[in-house]
C-alpha cells in the first residue's frame, strides 16, 4: 500500500506501545493489537462485498470500534463515513440516500434510530451492532467481525489522492454536504500538527464526537501516526475529564472554550494535577483571556489557540503559548503547509487590519464535496483557493483574527449551527408565514439560536408549539433556545429579511 495503512505501520515500528485506551470498555490496546483488529474487520468487510471506493457508515458514540472501522477501510481503499448520532433519523435517512453505504455499523444505544431508518426503507446496507444486542439480521462486531481469520489485508492501488473519509458539514442551503477527506489531506495535516504541536509519546483525550473533524483529525489520527496514545471518552463531563487528565498523564488536549470554563468551575479543578500537560489547545470560538489567566494561576499550564474547519486542515492556524495573552483574540498564524490570504469584495488582497474573506490553499484541502460538483465549484476558485466564508483580518505581525461569518452560520458549544436549516423546518409548520433565526449571546455555550416568527393571518401557535415542532425534525443542539412572535420582520427593499437588525 502506498499510503494510509496506519496500524500496519504502527505494528511495524512500535508494536508494544500503547495506542488506544477506551474508557467505556476499559480496553487498552497496543499498536500490534490495533493492527490485528483492523485486519480482522477488513477481512469481514471484504467478505461483505466492500471494496475500493465503497462507503462504510457508522452511527455510534465514541469507542475503539470507530477507529477499527476507519483503519479497516483504509486497508481496503474503502470510504469511512461517520454519522452524526445527534441527528434526527429523518436527517440521517437523507444522508444514507446520498452515500448508499454497503455497511452500517451502529451503537446499540441508538437502536431506536436504526428501527426508524429500517421502518422507512432507508438504504443502510448490511447492519453491524458494535456490542450487546442488535436487530434482525445484524452481524455482531465482537462475534463476527473480530473473529474473522486470515492474512493481512492491503490494496496496493490505494494512493494519496484516494478519499478515505466523508465528513458531513452544513451548507448555505441547510442541506448537509460531505467533505471528501483524502489520504493526502490527512498526511499533510499530520505534518502540520507535528511541526507546530505534537511529539512522539504525547497522550491526548478524544472526547469530541468522532463524526467531527475535531474528534478524528485534530489530534487522534495524527497522534496515532506518530506512535502516541489516544484516550477515548464516550461521554464528556468536566469532572471525568479532570480525572482522566491526571490518571492517564495526558500531555496535549483540545477543547472548546465552554469546556475549559466548565472544568474551571468544577470543585475538582484546583486539586487536579496538570503536571503531565505540555499545553492545552482551544478552538471553535475565541478563548477569553480570563480563562487563560485562571489556568495559569492554578496550574501554570500553557494555552494554544487554534482555528480550523472540516474542509481544510482541520488545523489551519496555530498560535504559540507565548502569544496567548499579548495576541488575545487571534487564532495565530497559518500552519506550515497552508497558504492564507484576506481579500476584499473585489477579490483583491486586503491590507493589514482590513476585514475581508479568508481564502486558503494547499495540500490540506479536502477533495471537494461528495457527488456535489456545484458546491465544489462554489467553494474552490480556478486558482485552487478555498473560499471559507469567514470574515477575518491579519495584523502587521502576521497574526490572523476571525471577525465574523460571511454567511449566517454560528457556533454553539463548538457545534456549527446553520439558521437556514432551522428556518426550513419552521416554514414547514402551517402557522408560520415568515421566520428568521439569528444567534444571541449565551454565557455557557457562547451563542444559541433565537427564532423570530411571523404567523399566518388568523392562525395561532405558541412559541412552545413551534419548539416542539422543531424537536420532531432537528437534532437537539440545533433547536432554538427562544422563539419570539412578531407582527412583522425588518425587510430590505428587495424583500430580504434584515438579520443584522434582528441581531
Amino acid at each position: 500500500m502506498y499510503i494510509g495503512d496506519w496500524m500496519e505501520r504502527g505494528a511495524r515500528y512500535w508494536p508494544d506501545n500503547l495506542a488506544v485506551v477506551d474508557l467505556a470498555s476499559a480496553g487498552r490496546y497496543t499498536y500490534a493489537q490495533m493492527n490485528q483488529r483492523a485486519n480482522a474487520v477488513a477481512r469481514w468487510l471484504r467478505a461483505a462485498g466492500v471494496g475500493r471506493g465503497d462507503r462504510v457508515a457508522v452511527l455510534a458514540m465514541n469507542c475503539v470500534e470507530i477507529l477499527d472501522l476507519f483503519f479497516a477501510c483504509a486497508k481496503l481503499g474503502a470510504i469511512f463515513a461517520p454519522l452524526n448520532w445527534r441527528s434526527h433519523w429523518r436527517e440521517l435517512a437523507d444522508v444514507l440516500v446520498k452515500i448508499q453505504p454497503r455497511v452500517l455499523a451502529f451503537d446499540p444505544e441508538l437502536i431506536g434510530v436504526i428501527h426508524d431508518l429500517r421502518g422507512h426503507d432507508a438504504p443502510t446496507g448490511a447492519l453491524v451492532h458494535l456490542s450487546g444486542d442488535g436487530v434482525d439480521g445484524s452481524a455482531s462486531f465482537v462475534s463476527d467481525l473480530l473473529t474473522t481469520a486470515g492474512e493481512p489485508v492491503t490494496d496496493p492501488h490505494v494512493n494519496e489522492s484516494d478519499v478515505v473519509c466523508l465528513l458531513f458539514t452544513g451548507g448555505t442551503t441547510g442541506a448537509p454536504k460531505a467533505a471528501q477527506i483524502s489520504h493526502r489531506m490527512i498526511a499533510y495535516n499530520t505534518l502540520n500538527t507535528l511541526i507546530h504541536e505534537l511529539a512522539r509519546g504525547d497522550v491526548t483525550i478524544t472526547h469530541t464526537p468522532m463524526f467531527h473533524t475535531g474528534g478524528l483529525f485534530v489530534y487522534t489520527i495524527p497522534l496515532l501516526t506518530l506512535g502516541g496514545a489516544v484516550v477515548i471518552m464516550r461521554k464528556w463531563s468536566a469532572d471525568a475529564m479532570l480525572e482522566v487528565i491526571e490518571r492517564e498523564r495526558v500531555s496535549a488536549l483540545f477543547c472548546v472554550p465552554t469546556q475549559f470554563q466548565l472544568m474551571l468551575e468544577s470543585p475538582r479543578f484546583k486539586q487536579t494535577s496538570f503536571a503531565s500537560v505540555r499545553f492545552l489547545t482551544s478552538g471553535g470560538a475565541p478563548l477569553p483571556a480570563a480563562i487563560i489567566e485562571a489556568y495559569d494561576a492554578a496550574h501554570k499550564v500553557a494555552f494554544k489557540q487554534g482555528f480550523g474547519m472540516t474542509e481544510f486542515g482541520p488545523g489551519v492556524c496555530s498560535m504559540s503559548p507565548e502569544h496567548a495573552l499579548t495576541k488575545a483574540g487571534s487564532v495565530g498564524k497559518p500552519n506550515y503547509f497552508i497558504e492564507a490570504k484576506i481579500v476584499d469584495e473585489a477579490g483583491h488582497p486586503a491590507p493589514a487590519d482590513q476585514v475581508g474573506e479568508l481564502l486558503l490553499r494547499g495540500p490540506c484541502a479536502c477533495s471537494g464535496y461528495f457527488l456535489d460538483p456545484a458546491a465544489t465549484a462554489a467553494a474552490f476558485d480556478a486558482d485552487g483557493w478555498f473560499h471559507t466564508g469567514d470574515l477575518a483580518r491579519v495584523d502587521a505581525d502576521g497574526f490572523f483574527y476571525i471577525v465574523d461569518r460571511k454567511k449566517d452560520m454560528f457556533i454553539s458549544g463548538g457545534e456549527n449551527i446553520y439558521p437556514v436549516e432551522i428556518e426550513r423546518v419552521l416554514y414547514a409548520h402551517p402557522a408560520v408565514a415568515l421566520c428568521a433565526v439569528v444567534p444571541i449571546p449565551d454565557a455557557r455555550w457562547g451563542e444559541v439560536g433565537k427564532a423570530y416568527v411571523v404567523l399566518q393571518p388568523g392562525v395561532s401557535a405558541s412559541p412552545e408549539e413551534l419548539l416542539e415542532h422543531c424537536r420532531g425534525h432537528l437534532a437537539r443542539y440545533k433547536i432554538p433556545r427562544l422563539v419570539e412572535l412578531r407582527g412583522q420582520l425588518p425587510l430590505s427593499p428587495a424583500g430580504k429579511i434584515l438579520k443584522r437588525e434582528l441581531r
